[in-house]
């Protein structure tokens, strides 16, 4: 009798705890996400699941048929990868700060949903300021500061050519110090450029040693991109230095091989940067996937702040010529230089060089000058190889990048980078030409950047992470900007998600502002 009401006792409790129990309330989301192929950007293949957001994160990841969410999106069999993470942007300068560019449409157009500010050693010294106007008025995507080498130097030394005294480098030191402070990811620098061009490896190896003290990074334009000065292979190797000495992680930023002279040396890069990675140095690189560059034709044609020739100087003016001439050899000649901004004469935007000496009659090296003469010239410069391209792409350690910035549509002839980058990489380099694969080009996009950067809880798609989120088919993921007309959007992305809140729905922007200033 007692075994008996023990098994009784046994199966009553058994019951009482499965076919009894209350059933659950189905799990409540903000969003639903159904139907998807998780593609989770850590470079594994996709798999199918759905993904239940709250709050801003991905609580779920799963079959979870019983869900709930005021939201559903029905992925119907697209892509669900991490939102793209661009580590090289000038969106943050007159772009993403000027209301009527706040949502940063063409960025969100590709899936992009991170950008990363003030490179090139450029971008305010007061990053404190900078952070309170994004917030004040709203983003898109979200934005991560740098903090800029040049404006540094600037700020403290102006535009001198010389080593900053002990008490000018401990000031640099302090500037640097309150740019991390206030949240930046690392120090950026722009040494082709004047005033960083004036800076030795050393001066950069003490502001780098600061970042490094917060944990930021150093990425670099570097000193010489093709054979104008060092070439580019020492200046790749400065970059390693800089790292090494510093102890920080060291970024070519939009690496590439510029000018016929220089085509192939990205194999010399490469095997720089496999061997200081394979004696511990943390050293990465970014990249844009287009064949031309952009600059300003001044940079391009006299790079070392070399001044134009005064009314009447004819030796001055020989000078100054010679040098021109010899640096657009270098870019390829007359033909690969296209302007994109020419405030003085719109007309010319979207010609080349070969073409404004043509209707000019008068040649491309003077013509060129004489348009340095009356304004500032920005231009699209036809230099890099495919080969080159390809090489530097298939590098795990290869981020992707733009370059690029935010402009209102019809502004100038500018490069199409500013509305393509991403998606030109998926369309052309990953479905066209097969050059990776895609799961490789969407970590290049989202989980490797967001650990070089150290973007917590980004860049990935699992429970807890942030649901920056895009949702595509990547067979219809297009680049529609070209060189001729680079103000058309991207096209493919069906939805994208910042922070949890839908930017994209079904193909159309939503009014959300839901980006923030990241915080190292």
């Amino acid at each position: 009798m007692q075994k008996i009401a023990a098994g009784l006792l046994f199966f009553t409790s058994v019951l009482a705890g499965s076919a009894f129990q209350p059933a659950q309330p189905p799990a409540a989301f903000d969003v639903l996400i159904r139907n998807g192929r998780v593609m989770d950007g850590s470079g594994n293949p996709w798999m199918r699941a759905d993904i239940g957001i709250r709050a801003g994160r991905i609580a779920a990841i799963g079959v979870l048929p019983a869900a709930q969410a005021r939201t559903t999106i029905d992925a119907a069999d697209r892509l669900v990868a991490p939102g793209f993470i661009d580590v090289h942007s000038h969106a943050g300068g007159e772009g993403l700060a000027n209301p009527a560019l706040r949502q940063g449409q063409p960025l969100l157009a590709q899936g992009v949903t991170t950008i990363v500010a003030n490179p090139d050693g450029g971008g305010p010294v007061d990053l404190a300021a900078q952070r309170a106007r994004f917030e004040k008025q709203g983003l898109g995507p979200n934005v991560a500061l740098l903090v800029g080498h040049g404006s540094v130097r600037e700020a403290v030394l102006k535009t001198a050519n010389r080593a900053p005294t002990s008490d000018e480098l401990d000031k640099m030191r302090g500037l640097v110090r309150r740019g991390m402070q206030d949240g930046a990811f690392g120090l950026s620098s722009g040494l082709f450029y004047v005033p960083g061009s004036f800076a030795k490896t050393e001066e950069v190896i003490e502001l780098a040693k600061v970042a490094g003290e917060f944990g930021g990074l150093y990425t670099s334009h570097i000193r010489d991109e093709g054979n104008y000065d060092i070439g580019v292979v020492a200046a790749t190797q400065e970059v390693i230095r800089i790292a090494e000495e510093a102890h920080v992680i060291g970024i070519v930023s939009h690496m590439k091989a510029l000018g016929p002279d220089n085509w192939g040396l990205s194999f010399a890069m490469t095997a720089r940067i496999e061997a200081a990675r394979t004696r511990g140095v943390q050293v990465f690189a970014d990249q844009y996937p287009y064949e031309a560059s952009s600059t300003s034709l001044r940079a391009a044609l006299l790079p070392l702040g070399v001044e134009l020739a005064r009314e009447g100087d004819t030796a001055k003016a020989r000078e100054v010529e010679a040098i021109a001439r010899e640096n657009l050899r270098r870019r390829g000649g007359a033909s690969a230089i296209q302007v994109a901004f020419y405030r003085p004469e719109p007309a010319l935007q979207g010609k080349t060089l070969a073409q404004i000496a043509e209707s000019k009659g008068t040649d491309p090296v003077k013509a060129a000058l004489d348009l340095l003469a009356k304004g500032s010239v920005s231009i699209v410069s036809f230099n890099m190889s495919e080969p080159d391209i390809e090489h530097i792409m298939r590098q795990p350690y290869t981020m992707t990048s733009s370059d690029g910035g935010l402009v209102a549509f019809g502004s100038g002839v500018p490069h199409p980078r500013n509305n393509g980058a991403f998606a030109r990489k998926l369309n052309v380099y990953v479905r066209e030409r097969h050059v990776i694969g895609l799961e490789a080009a969407i970590r290049s996009m989202t989980s490797l950047p967001a650990a070089v950067f150290g973007f917590k809880d980004r860049g990935v798609i699992r429970e807890g992470a942030i649901a920056d989120i895009a949702v595509f088919d990547p067979a219809a993921v297009r680049d529609r900007a070209t060189y001729t007309q680079p103000h058309q959007l991207a096209e493919g992305m069906s939805y994208v998600l910042v922070n949890g809140v839908v930017v994209v729905d079904n193909g159309k922007f939503t009014t959300a502002t839901p980006g923030q200033v990241l915080r190292k």
